[in-house]
């Protein structure tokens, strides 16, 4: 993996976001192009549809391509040209990518129904745990659900291996009924009172899962 593509580490092409970026669309690469260091730099991006980065960088006054800020060279100067370089790559990867973290299909399908739902995306909030994330309300801000992976022991279940889970809120006489130690747990590092967590491996149908999302975004207001 080049030092470029590090910037893109779990995340998944969207190629609707690039093309409202800027990026210009040729054959089957995405070009993009910008200047750093107050016009000092022309940065050209790359991005094929294989998911390949690369980039160009060209000092304008010498036309020269410049190569000092892909090396370990020191320097007040190349310093700031890294440190502008890096600034574009990491904008882009937020702006022009979603993330790619969760690979189980109910995931995914969770994922999608909120996103054309109610037009939330899934928010990381926690750089020490990157397969941890959640869905807020955009009018109140609240949360109202939380996608993490955890070891399946944590639940209560017979295993260490790792499972993506689903948080969700609802009222707490619903979720005293609901939590059986089977379909539905207490609440992972959740006010158990209020929360209860699913496993996403379709032990739970889809069409339930939509219902409970819809209970939980409406619980989730000021």
């Amino acid at each position: 993996m080049s030092r470029e593509e590090l910037f893109f580490k779990r995340k998944k092409l969207n190629r609707t976001k690039l093309l409202a970026y800027g990026f210009e669309k040729n054959a089957a690469h995405y070009t993009y192009e910008t200047t750093i260091l107050e016009g000092e730099f022309q940065l050209t991006v790359t991005i094929e549809d294989t998911r390949t980065i690369e980039t160009k960088l060209v000092e304008l006054a010498s036309a020269e391509e410049y190569v000092l800020h892909r090396t370990s060279a020191a320097g007040s100067f190349v310093g700031s040209v890294k440190t502008e370089y890096q600034a574009v790559l990491r904008e882009i990867a937020n702006q022009c990518f979603d993330a790619d973290i969760f690979k189980n299909e109910q995931t995914k399908r969770v994922i999608d129904y909120v996103r054309e739902t109610y037009q939330n995306e899934l928010e990381f909030l926690w750089p020490k745990t990157p397969s941890n994330a959640i869905f807020r309300r955009t009018d109140s801000g609240k949360w109202y659900g939380a996608l993490l992976t955890v070891q399946k022991n944590k639940l209560g279940l017979p295993s260490d291996d790792l499972i993506e889970v689903l948080d969700l809120r609802n009222d707490p006489q619903k979720v005293a009924a609901l939590v059986d130690g089977v379909k539905y747990f207490p609440g992972y590092h959740m006010n158990k009172k209020h929360w209860f967590t699913i496993c996403l491996d379709d032990s739970v149908s889809f069409d339930e899962l939509k219902k409970l999302i819809d209970e939980s975004y409406l619980l989730a207001v000021k």
